[in-house]
This record gives C-alpha cells, sequence and structure tokens, in this order.
C-alpha cells in the first residue's frame, strides 16, 4: 500500500496542466487495460454462458432495440 501512498502523494503535487495530462494518460491506460482483460475472458471461453443466454434472450424476442 505505501506504493499506492506514494503515487497519491505525487499526484496531489501535480499542477493543473499536468493533472489534466495524467488524468487523460491513465483514462487511457485503464480503458486499455480494461479492453485486455475482457479480450483474455473471452479467449478463455468466460463470457460463452453470457452469450449464449443473451443469444437466446434475444431470439426468443425478450429484448428491445436500443
Amino acid at each position: 500500500m505505501a506504493k499506492v501512498e506514494e503515487l497519491a502523494n505525487e499526484v496531489q503535487q501535480l499542477n493543473r496542466d499536468e493533472l489534466a495530462a495524467f488524468r487523460d494518460w491513465f483514462r487511457k491506460y485503464d480503458s486499455d487495460e480494461w479492453d485486455r482483460e475482457i479480450e483474455k475472458d473471452v479467449q478463455a471461453g468466460r463470457l460463452d454462458k453470457l452469450a449464449s443466454e443473451a443469444i437466446a434472450e434475444h431470439k426468443a424476442g425478450r429484448t428491445k432495440e436500443l
């Protein structure tokens, strides 16, 4: 946890422009990391059951168009 506290302290020391740049970087980093996790789950078949259930619900007419 010390590392997180150290990072938090560093972030608190950023000026407005640096904080905006960090926020943009972290948002992209976090999004890309999430995409990698989802891709691993897909490849491992962890989402197959959910996908099958969603397809069955759609075929049964229990979905609506967004």
